[in-house]
């Protein structure tokens, strides 16, 4: 091998290249974490079948709302960490503090439901894409997906989940790998993205479009997703108490939310660079192709076996199960975050099941539930509604106390929100109040 590098001068290049570059490479992705995988779980199945839906039903005419959200996705999940960082508590329980107790109660009340129906959802696309995969009936595969990420998370530690759970992001390039098996017309498809209303697809309704607009903003802006990294820079501050002093110090404090920037930064960008190739793949494979009626993630992977092939069938089909199992433990641990948070329960991952409880029987119960759920014959379409219509109602009260609480000199001293945080952050929920407005009059 060694005398293959010394006969090819550019192979040993690029070998010894790779070998300095691999300690700032390990670097790097060490500071990624909380962001990463926040970013990575909001395409999770049922955001994989919105988003076949999207480029199924209106091929280019929705890429639009990936370069809108995605700077408004930074904007408010940046703020999600900073809040756990800076005050050491998590977001229900920061919500608690400023809010009225009846208030913090129904929006966690609310956060549980919305995301239980999103585990229902979840683990049935996971248990419907192993079955095209490997065959059977598809029942074995819902209760084997739901008890795997049950026990997962209830035996397994801190350091192991997160460590698993950052692996599971690499599922997401399998939408990436099909993009490189099609081909994409990009002239088009920057054409229609730019001026969606000429490309509208004959008899569609403005109140369908509308519909699908306030599906794409409602997945890649979702409330478990604030609660989730805010608890993870938490975790990661219990774990490190000596450094607890040093928040107070400029230099340290910069530089740990130097670090809460570029993790969410890489995070979010991935999610929608994710979301962005599941567009363009179906929009190829499927709408121009004559299909436009996907109704789940699973649909949209069978849907490309005929059309882009075995290769790109399998790829779709193993990301889902991926992301599923990336995403059901985020959301039913974001839920037993803010019910044991504002219940002032102990709570994390980093502590065993006899220290908490509480915390660890939301999650049973979430999955448990959600994993029943999925065994009954319910349209995932409306399952899907209805999670949606629920995240609208909650997400936009939830991100004007966040923005409160960032901008509060009581509650986060010296490390308040910067005017462009502030500007990012009032434009996120601008634009949710405006799609909960829109689902009021298209659902």
């Amino acid at each position: 091998m060694q005398e293959r590098f010394a006969t090819n001068p550019i192979l040993a290049r690029a070998v010894a290249s790779a070998r300095r570059n691999l300690p700032q490479t390990k670097a790097f992705a060490n500071r990624l974490g909380p962001g990463l995988i926040t970013g990575a779980a909001d395409d999770d199945p049922s955001g994989i079948a919105t988003y076949s839906q999207a480029g199924s039903q209106f091929r280019f005419s929705l890429v639009w709302t990936l370069l809108l959200t995605t700077p408004l996705m930074i904007g408010i999940q940046m703020l999600s960490a900073r809040i756990g960082w800076v005050t050491g508590r998590g977001l229900a329980a920061n919500i608690a503090r400023v809010c009225p107790r009846w208030l913090s109660l129904m929006l966690v009340c609310l956060l549980v439901v919305a995301n239980t129906i999103n585990i229902a959802a979840d683990v049935g696309a996971m248990a419907e894409a192993a079955r095209l995969l490997t065959g059977g009936h598809v029942w074995p595969y819902i209760v084997g997906f739901g008890l795997l990420s049950m026990l997962g998370q209830v035996f397994f530690s801190y350091e192991r989940s997160v460590r698993i759970l950052k692996w599971l992001t690499l599922a997401l390039f399998s939408y990436v790998a099909v993009i490189l098996v099609v081909h994409v017309p990009w002239q088009q498809a920057m054409r229609e993205s730019i001026q969606p209303w000429h490309f509208m697809p004959a008899g569609m309704s403005i109140s369908t479009y509308a519909s699908m607009v306030v599906a794409m903003l409602g997945t890649t802006i979702s409330p478990y997703l604030f609660f989730w990294q805010a608890a993870q820079e938490v975790e990661d501050a219990r774990r490190r108490p000596d450094t607890a002093a040093l928040h107070h110090e400029p230099a340290y404090a910069e530089e740990h939310l130097s670090r809460i920037r570029q993790d969410t930064f890489v995070g979010m960008l991935f999610s929608n660079l994710i979301a962005l190739c599941i567009v363009l793949a179906t929009a190829v494979t499927l709408n121009m192709h004559g299909i436009s009626d996907i109704q789940t993630s699973a649909q949209a992977a069978e849907a490309l076996r005929p059309v882009a092939g075995e290769f790109a069938f399998m790829l779709f089909a193993l990301g889902v199960i991926g992301t599923g199992m990336l995403a059901v433990p985020v959301l039913a641990g974001s839920a037993a975050y803010a019910v044991s948070e504002v219940f002032d329960w102990q709570a994390g991952l980093s502590n065993g099941f006899h220290e908490a409880r509480g915390f660890y029987g939301i999650i049973v119960a979430a999955t448990g539930i959600g994993t029943v759920l999925s065994m009954f014959e319910v349209d995932p379409i409306k399952a899907l509604v209805w999670s949606a219509i629920v995240n609208g109602v909650i997400s936009v009260p939830i991100m004007v106390v966040m923005m409160w609480i960032g901008q509060s000199r009581d509650i986060m001293g010296h490390l308040t929100i910067s005017r462009l945080h502030r500007v990012l952050g009032w434009a996120a929920t601008g634009v949710m109040a405006i799609a909960v407005v829109l689902m009021a009059f298209t659902s």
